[in-house]
């Protein structure tokens, strides 16, 4: 599964760093690896788990972009676990009745979404496949940040 690959990847870049690294930015204009983990967690908690997990939506876009924002490897790690797993849980729990759970519109009794590609019509589909198109191109970020840091990277 794609997201399972994404995850492994990233976690196994972010584990070669050191926090320095997570926080260092190519420009001034450019996203840190901490703000790229912010930003992915963000988006699932606001995508995906306040639909499927019944978690508030706390999400603060703006904080997710600070410049100069500093996190732990191990906040950086666990983030991207708690991003990643629940789209696992989804995309598994879907297997058992795909067609009508696919066709499912989540959000219709939601106030108005923000800063996202979905609308409160979107399906459970189209929930899936805008993150499949969104996150791996951050987590490719990600890695291609850490080989700037690290040289070459190790893989498992």
């Amino acid at each position: 599964m794609e997201f399972r690959a994404e995850k492994k990847w990233t976690t196994q870049a972010i584990a070669q760093l050191t926090e320095e690294d997570i926080a260092w930015a190519p420009t001034a204009e450019s996203n840190s690896i901490a703000n790229l983990v912010a930003h992915i967690w963000g988006t699932v908690r606001q995508r995906v788990e306040i639909v499927f997990f019944d978690v508030a939506d706390t999400r603060d876009r703006e904080k997710e972009f600070e410049k100069g924002l500093v996190m732990s490897k191990e906040t950086a790690l666990e983030l991207i676990r708690k991003s990643f797993d629940p789209i696992i849980q989804v995309l598994e729990a879907l297997k058992s009745n795909p067609t009508e759970e696919l066709l499912r519109q989540p959000y219709l009794h939601m106030p108005p979404l923000t800063y996202s590609a979905l609308n409160n019509s979107s399906r459970v589909l189209e929930i899936m496949i805008q993150m499949l198109h969104h996150l791996p191109g951050r987590t490719a970020q990600m890695i291609y940040i850490a080989k700037m840091r690290n040289g070459q990277l190790e893989w498992q």
